[in-house]
């Protein structure tokens, strides 16, 4: 295994279009399979440290279920802030973190 990686899953854990939350060094990170590929992002959400892994992955993106903010798990990036009333906050992205898979491991590097 490469210096700097870490195992945090198997493949079979997370299907196509599901989540999981890992903590890794203290981290809550977030993996995603959006079409067979392993992505990971931050857990909590940059807004009100929603937890992610709660919420919904359709595609790509996953949104928190506290206020709705969405994220982008291919690159953290928010796609839109969260939903409260007339009040639209501006929220940082997610931290990312890269993914590679050997075998059925799932791999970090931090």
């Amino acid at each position: 295994m490469e210096s700097g990686y870490v195992r945090v899953a198997d493949t079979s854990e997370i299907p196509i279009g599901k989540t999981k939350k890992v903590i890794v060094q203290s981290k809550e990170i977030l993996l995603a399979n959006v079409n067979g590929t392993y992505y990971a992002i931050g857990n909590v959400c940059t807004h009100q440290k929603g937890d992610l892994s709660m919420g919904t992955l359709e595609g790509s993106i996953v949104t928190c279920p506290k206020h709705k903010a969405r994220f982008d798990v291919t690159s953290g990036k928010v796609v839109s802030g969260p939903k409260m009333g007339l009040f639209h906050p501006k929220i940082a992205d997610e931290p990312v973190f890269i993914v590679k898979t050997e075998n059925t491991d799932i791999l970090i590097k931090l």
